[in-house]
């Protein structure tokens, strides 16, 4: 079954499957890319050619989400999945079920400083970066080579995976905290997956320690958090009014 690295985009989410890529699939917690491989993302382009699903039509696709996740299934085996998909459950469309999923990470990170990574990342303004962030958006939707991928806004996307919550399959991680308390976030991780896979924890101390060690996280996160620039006082409090209710739950707005 599926454990999900959810996130909105620039929330983080390659910090965390570097971290667990390198502890679960290496031998002794050694970094090396190749093992972001063993966590790839879904919706894949790959995936639906080979369901012989045209990746051209968008609601074909949707139709077949649930079956692509069956690729993946390996008997009780969990296999990890990153997305920037928002989770949606109605009718026409459902993202994933209980029988593919066995539960979510969530990363989740500060909508302000999400604001500045897209401005810096894309050159564009901040009031550019403030609409994508607002209102609905789709990835990948002019793209041949990604799959189109619903993101919603960044209210909806952290609102729609919450519902996991409910079933005690909900694992809320902060970009900030893995940043200042990895070791302490990590192993929070590392519990939640046990717990999912109904084992009990055992951490490989050696193993763990190495983990950190190997993994740069500065390098990883390209240094962010330093070199972030505050937007406009109209546009961050305009942010922080259309988000206010999510902002104050996770502690960003006071």
């Amino acid at each position: 079954m599926i454990i999900w690295l959810a996130s909105y985009p620039k929330s983080g989410d390659e910090i965390i499957r570097t971290l667990l890529s390198t502890y679960v699939f290496s031998q002794d917690g050694s970094y090396n890319p190749e093992l972001l491989n063993n966590i790839k993302q879904f919706p894949d382009n790959e995936l639906f050619k080979q369901l012989g699903v045209d990746i051209n039509n968008e609601e074909t696709m949707y139709r077949n989400y649930i079956k692509a996740q069956k690729l993946y299934s390996d008997g009780n085996a969990i296999r990890f999945l990153k997305t920037h998909s928002c989770f949606v459950s109605r009718k026409d469309f459902q993202f994933t079920d209980k029988h593919n999923t066995l539960g979510v990470i969530y990363i989740v990170r500060d909508p302000i400083s999400i604001l500045s990574s897209l401005t810096n990342d894309f050159k564009q303004s901040d009031q550019q970066s403030s609409e994508i962030i607002l209102t609905h958006q789709y990835l990948g939707k002019d793209s041949s080579n990604h799959c189109t991928t619903y993101l919603g806004s960044w209210k909806y996307h952290y609102n729609s995976w919450k519902t996991f919550d409910k079933f005690n399959r909900y694992c809320l991680i902060k970009y900030e905290d893995i940043i200042y308390d990895t070791e302490k976030v990590f192993i929070e991780i590392l519990k939640f997956i046990s717990r999912m896979g109904k084992v009990n924890f055992t951490l490989e101390k050696d193993k763990f320690q190495n983990t950190l060690k190997t993994c740069d996280l500065n390098k990883i996160n390209g240094l962010e958090l330093q070199k972030n620039l505050s937007p406009s006082k109209e546009i961050k409090h305009n942010l922080e009014k259309e988000l206010q209710n999510e902002m104050r739950e996770l502690n960003y707005l006071k």
